[in-house]
């Protein structure tokens, strides 16, 4: 009964009824659509025609300075020994940093302390032979000057007895040929005559003795003038060759030296900035040891690799903005640098990989360029802290490459579709 108390049209009539009023707006004029449109067009043409874009390009890169931090590194496999600094201290070209012990030891102890040993008794033995060989010359050049100073004297003696006789046998020949006249005029006997002519002969035989003598004498100094030569040349030579042996064993006391312990140096002046080995540490030959910083006259540059497509339109005095991974943009912002050089030859696969370049290892490396960037901010300070930039710190920077009108860039994709459709020989 409840269906039939109201009549259907009554109800259709309630859901057709509006329970509010309908208010109709008045559309937009078409004049003012009509302007508002062309105003836009008229905008967007103006700003494709009058304002240009850069096209920019982000760049890996990586903070230099010049003279580069030293990395010292051992020479050989061994152990670390001692160690003579600390991290943070001054050093000076020359100081010792690490003492590397690379002996070798078996049953018998230590070769290499052996080996110096054996070579050190060599040398006190070539230095003992040394001394006996300037001891035998100095007593043989002392005795041989004693003998030559006594056959010296000795035919100063011959030479004044030669004199004495020489004027003795002419006094004698004056006197024998008066004795021949005497015996022609009969005042003396022949007995006589042959007893001064004896005399003379006599005197004429101590005359050619004494001159022997004096032959002697100055054939005995020559020969020991020509020993004391020959003998002190001989003995030279043998002392020079005991001392090129002393050499040769001084030698291998300094090889046998480095096969046992190396001392490991500074190569120049700088701050000790870290440590990577500990006294009792084994290291391999070429593992890092340490790392000095110059803390004078440094210059900081950027290292970036522009890739070829860049080239044509990047060049020397080119301004480029920098952002450091260490010192995040949003709070330190961006960085200015100029850039300095390019190379003009593209970067090998094993320079890439010194730089720890990611494209070093890849399959089909980008040809990249080495550019550097004069870096115009060295430090700054942050909540009254002082930055510095170090080496190796990372950084992308932004290179604006070519500029050109927004209409050119809006029509780059017509124009590289109609290079792809012109034939042979179209320029």
């Amino acid at each position: 009964m409840s269906q039939n108390l109201f009549r259907r049209e009554a109800i259709e009539h309630q859901k057709s009824y509006w329970t509010g009023k309908a208010i109709l707006l008045k559309g937009v004029s078409p004049a003012i659509i009509s302007v508002s449109c062309l105003a836009f067009l008229l905008v967007a043409i103006i700003i494709l025609c009058f304002f240009n874009f850069t096209q920019r390009i982000d760049v890996d890169g990586e903070v230099m300075t010049l003279p580069h931090p030293l990395n010292i590194s051992s020479p050989q496999m061994g152990y670390i020994q001692r160690q003579f600094v600390q991290v943070g201290e001054q050093v000076k070209k020359g100081t010792v940093l690490f003492e590397l012990d690379v002996s070798r030891t078996t049953r018998i102890g230590n070769v290499s302390d052996a080996n110096i040993l054996m070579v050190q008794e060599k040398i006190t033995n070539a230095e003992g032979i040394i001394t006996k060989l300037r001891e035998n010359k100095n007593d043989f050049l002392q005795t041989t000057r004693r003998q030559i100073t006594r056959y010296e004297n000795s035919l100063k003696e011959t030479d004044s007895m030669l004199a004495s006789a020489r004027r003795g046998l002419a006094e004698m020949d004056k006197s024998l040929t008066g004795y021949s006249s005497y015996l022609k005029q009969g005042l003396i006997t022949k007995d006589q005559y042959n007893a001064q002519q004896s005399m003379y002969v006599q005197q004429q035989n101590t005359f050619q003795s004494l001159s022997a003598q004096k032959m002697q004498l100055e054939l005995q100094i020559t020969q020991l003038r020509s020993d004391l030569t020959v003998k002190s040349a001989e003995i030279d030579n043998q002392i020079s060759s005991q001392y090129n042996q002393l050499n040769d064993y001084r030698t291998q006391l300094v090889e046998n030296s480095a096969n046992g312990t190396i001392m490991i140096k500074s190569t120049i002046d700088g701050r000790l900035e870290s440590v990577a080995a500990t006294p009792g540490q084994m290291v391999e030959a070429g593992s890092s040891l340490a790392q000095i910083k110059q803390t004078e006259g440094i210059q900081y540059f950027l290292l970036l690799w522009l890739p070829d497509r860049s080239l044509p339109y990047v060049k020397v005095g080119d301004v480029v903005n920098i952002r450091y991974d260490a010192f995040p943009s949003d709070k330190f912002g961006q960085f200015s640098g100029e850039i300095l050089s390019i190379s003009s030859m593209p970067a090998t696969r094993r320079e890439l990989s010194d730089m720890n370049h990611a494209s070093a290892n890849s399959a089909s490396p980008v040809t990249l360029y080495k550019t550097i960037v004069n870096i115009k901010n060295k430090e700054f300070l942050y909540k009254g802290r002082k930055l510095v930039l170090a080496n190796g710190l990372k950084a992308r920077s932004v290179v604006f490459m070519e500029e050109r009108p927004l209409y050119m860039w809006l029509f780059s994709p017509v124009n590289e579709i109609v290079q792809s459709l012109k034939g042979p020989g179209d320029e």
